[in-house]
């Protein structure tokens, strides 16, 4: 069992930009049920990555915490199965 969640950003307001305070996440797209496949993305070294599915631009912010998003709605926290 994994011991720690991978953050999970959405975009439903369709915004052209996400700072966000990790390098490793996941995009869904729109809250579900109008989200795509949730990709993993891997920022590496880089400081910023496009999702291939919705086009929304990730841009890490290293003021931000792991799990902190701005705007602050597009954190998603995926519901326990």
């Amino acid at each position: 069992m994994a011991d720690k969640v991978v953050p999970h950003f959405q975009n439903d307001r369709g915004i052209e930009v996400i700072q966000i305070g990790a390098k490793e996440f996941q995009c869904v797209g729109a809250r579900p049920p109008f989200d795509h496949p949730h990709v993993f993305l891997d920022m590496g070294k880089d400081e910023e990555i496009v999702c291939p599915y919705c086009s929304t631009l990730y841009r890490f912010n290293g003021k931000l915490a792991e799990y902190q998003a701005d705007p602050e709605d597009c954190l998603w926290s995926p519901e326990a199965a």
